[in-house]
């Protein structure tokens, strides 16, 4: 598609600035894969006719499918602890060890879990912003904020994690990008990964610091502004001393142990040969069983009614995923990463080479809202400049992980921006314009980390 030039970014970028102007995102997507589509066929009302077919093409890929699917379940798990009392019962036993007894512990709060469950993006975001919201209410605190904590521990920690789904994948790309020792490039890569360990501290630091910039502080003064209120009771108003904490953290825990489990079994045992979208999934459904095991004996009948009415709730992520799958598609085969990527071409200073690689790959998650498929469009080309250029592969590929964890953060089609405002029940467009301080900071600061790294090596 080299002979429609700057066109093929366009489906992106209408779709972004849509959904920045409208905030109606589906609306947005919807008309980013009409828009590719035309440029596809040359014909808008055929155009119409191909974007429906490619939406209904997501389910058409296994992979694909199984995630839309997780999602779903993720919502029924959450329905699920939720009923069986497992969220609040957890909530009072942090209160009784004084673990959530101010704001700022309800922040740290989230913060930590945010590090702790690792296993996967979206299911760090909905454990931490389903645990934590309550307290943010309680303590009056800005839900943008909650949205911007879990959102900047979900994917910047994920990527630094070698054995979950995102290292899986990523290990998959250096191994087929031809890389002897994927590992160990990888594993060299998240000492380098400047973005993801930025975004992570300076959450942490905000929460230490009291920092709320711009729009943040506005959320945060109109929070303040709430009365106190009172945790609310998801447990059917059953005596607290009946439920255990361990009704919320065993199927935690079964979720992320089953995680590596699935992995070394759809691996044949090598974990890192395993079906990432399949694991994910199975430990989702596990962990709901699990969780519908400490659903009191009167309580039974009500577990199918609990799970679906958690999973409706997800609906709208899953209609979202589905078209930014779409949309992710197309551009592809408008060939836009290529395009972008064959800016770099010219003739660069050695300092700048790895500046440029970041905001690359920043400016291709940005525009596709996916921070995996910038990563298949661009390690491959990382790993092919590593040969002609005098950086080590793993310099090049963290510029890559860091910059398409930056364009995703930033992205106001990207899942887990999505995901995040959803778990925190926040406006979508409101978290996005919240949170981007925070970003553009640590991407400045990971961008002047790539410039020093490109002087010193």
């Amino acid at each position: 598609m080299s002979e429609l030039g700057f066109l093929v970014v366009l489906p992106s970028l209408l779709a972004i600035a849509l959904a920045i102007w409208t905030r109606q995102v589906l609306l947005s997507l919807a008309a980013g894969i009409w828009l590719g589509a035309v440029l596809l066929l040359q014909n808008p009302f055929a155009a119409i006719a191909n974007t429906i077919e490619r939406v209904v093409a997501v389910l058409g890929s296994a992979g694909d499918a199984r995630v839309i699917l997780f999602t779903l379940c993720v919502g029924g798990l959450i329905g699920l602890l939720e009923a069986n009392g497992g969220v609040r019962a957890f909530i009072n036993w942090l209160e009784h060890k004084r673990w959530a007894q101010s704001p700022r512990q309800a922040q740290w709060l989230a913060w930590i879990l945010g590090i702790v469950i690792f296993i996967e993006s979206n299911i760090t975001i909905l454990v931490a912003g389903t645990t934590s919201k309550p307290l943010f209410d309680r303590f009056k605190l800005s839900r943008q904020k909650l949205a911007y904590l879990i959102d900047s521990t979900s994917a910047p920690i994920c990527i630094l994690i070698p054995f979950n789904a995102w290292g899986a994948f990523n290990l998959g790309l250096l191994s087929g990008a031809g890389l002897e020792q994927p590992l160990t490039v990888f594993m060299e890569a998240i000492l380098l990964n400047f973005y993801a360990l930025f975004a992570v501290a300076l959450a942490g630091l905000s929460i230490a610091f009291d920092w709320n910039w711009g729009p943040m502080a506005k959320a945060e003064a109109a929070a303040g502004e709430l009365p106190l209120l009172e945790l609310a009771s998801a447990d059917n108003g059953r005596p607290a001393a009946a439920v255990k904490p361990w009704a919320m953290l065993l199927p935690i825990v079964v979720l992320v142990l089953a995680m590596p489990v699935g992995l070394l079994i759809t691996g044949d045992g090598q974990l890192l040969a395993g079906s990432g979208s399949t694991s994910v999934l199975w430990a989702v459904l596990l962990a709901s069983l699990v969780a519908a095991l400490f659903m009191r004996r009167a309580d039974k009948l009500k577990i199918g009614e609990a799970y679906w009415r958690g999973a409706g709730k997800m609906l709208p992520i899953a209609l979202v995923l589905m078209l930014a799958l779409a949309l992710g598609a197309v551009s592809r085969e408008l060939q836009a990463g290529e395009y972008i990527a064959g800016l770099l071409k010219a003739n660069l200073a050695q300092a700048l080479i790895l500046p440029a690689v970041f905001l690359l790959a920043a400016a291709v998650a940005f525009a596709i809202g996916s921070s995996w498929g910038t990563f298949a469009l661009m390690i491959p080309i990382a790993v092919a400049m590593s040969g002609q250029v005098e950086l080590a592969p793993a310099a090049l590929v963290a510029a890559v992980l860091s910059g398409g964890v930056f364009g995703d953060h930033a992205s106001p089609i990207s899942d887990t921006t999505v995901i995040a405002s959803m778990a925190a029940e926040v406006d979508h467009i409101d978290h996005v314009r919240t949170q981007l301080p925070y970003a553009l900071v640590a991407g400045l600061a990971a961008l002047i980390g790539f410039f020093v790294l490109g002087l010193v090596y």
